[in-house]
């Protein structure tokens, strides 16, 4: 993964997006990487102290896979309770991210 200093956030194209949005696009890029491309969840960490934790990273990625593809899919407009569901999300993200190593 060279450059490692390089984040291609997969969610985004490249018309222009505020801040905002694209801090929610990075955060959730940076977990999909952990999960998918370094093998976060596979085994490789003993999860067997930290189960709620592998818990919140499980459910945090599946919203986030789940709202990229509803998203796409419907191109939906941000509404006030959305944007406010995805504050709460990136929030929770957050909490977690001293477990986001490989």
């Amino acid at each position: 993964m060279k450059p490692a200093n390089i984040l291609k956030i997969e969610s985004l194209d490249e018309n222009w997006s505020d801040k905002d949005i694209i801090m929610l696009h990075a955060c959730f890029q940076l977990l999909k990487n952990c999960v998918e491309k370094e093998n976060l969840l596979a085994g490789h960490v003993d999860w067997s102290n930290s189960m709620a934790t592998k818990t919140e990273i499980e459910e945090l990625y599946d919203w986030w896979k789940s709202t990229i593809e509803k998203d796409h899919a419907t191109d939906s407009l941000l509404t006030k309770d959305k944007y406010q569901e995805e504050s709460d999300m990136l929030i929770r993200l957050i909490k977690i991210r001293k477990y986001l190593w490989t």
